[in-house]
């Protein structure tokens, strides 16, 4: 009975083949863009860890930035 399920009546080789595929692109993938983000979020915080009270009210103010935030809250 084990070995029934176990070979699946000859198509085990495609299946846990097509199954493992699957697997090792998703884990890549998800590895990928990861890293993406962690690259990213290091590059803000370069740039804009720093940034006074003052500085940070600027920013917020100004028009490209207030897009950028209203396009992050919709998503």
């Amino acid at each position: 009975m084990i070995n029934e399920t176990l070979f699946m009546n000859g198509y085990a080789v495609y299946v846990l083949s097509a199954f493992s595929f699957t697997l090792l692109s998703f884990l890549s993938l998800y590895l990928v863009t990861k890293m993406q983000f962690v690259r990213e979020q290091n590059k803000f915080i370069a740039k804009f860890g720093s940034l006074t009270n003052e500085q940070a009210r600027t920013a917020k103010s100004q028009r490209i930035n207030k897009e950028i935030l209203a396009n992050a809250t919709n998503n």
